[in-house]
């Protein structure tokens, strides 16, 4: 088996685990992380980068808020720390390693990407967002306790936010269905 099955297979086991134990039977993989992984190797092909790196990043990228350690504000370098003890416990190359972490330390916006691999992972995080708009409203109403009358403020403001954060490149290949999204979502 691969790295990149195991590793899929290790986070598919800790969101089952995290869901049966979550007040809100929150589905990380079923919710983000599957949708992340998807347009992360996406992404990968269009720009020619290399798709273990990034697909490790992307399985990898939320691991700490997974696995319920540190802080939400932290969980990009609690994650590194995770992620590297399981990489290693699968004796996965170091300078493979390094890029994979760094894929995990800046996936929270393409602006802090340095190469393309770590560039497809913050994308694909932004872009989970609008493949899974039932998840949009789980956290605006479960975690952000937003109430249903300023809903509609609340998701323009994140959509805006999350479309600026998209690399300059991916947000022209996905401008149209961002548009659609507002279209359809917002109210005027």
């Amino acid at each position: 088996m691969d790295v990149i099955e195991l590793v899929k297979s290790e986070v598919e086991k800790l969101c089952k685990e995290y869901k049966n134990n979550s007040p809100d039977n929150y589905d990380f993989w079923n919710e983000h992380i599957k949708y992340v992984y998807n347009r992360a190797i996406e992404l990968a092909n269009k720009y020619n980068a290399d798709i273990e790196i990034v697909g490790l990043g992307a399985l990898l990228h939320d691991i700490a808020l997974i696995k319920k350690i540190g802080t939400r504000k932290e969980h990009h370098i609690n994650g590194q720390k995770i992620s590297e003890e399981l990489l290693l416990n699968y004796k996965y190359d170091n300078k493979k390693l390094i890029r994979v972490l760094d894929c995990i330390y800046n996936h929270r916006s393409s602006k802090n990407a340095k190469t393309i691999e770590e560039l497809c992972v913050a994308d694909a995080d932004i872009l989970a967002h609008f493949d899974n708009i039932p998840m949009l409203f789980n956290s605006a109403f479960n975690r952000e306790n937003i109430s249903l009358n300023n809903i509609n403020d609340w998701l323009n403001e994140m959509l805006e936010k999350d479309f600026n954060d998209l690399s300059d490149k991916t947000k022209e290949w996905y401008k149209d269905r961002y548009n659609l999204i507002k279209d359809i979502l917002i109210k005027k």
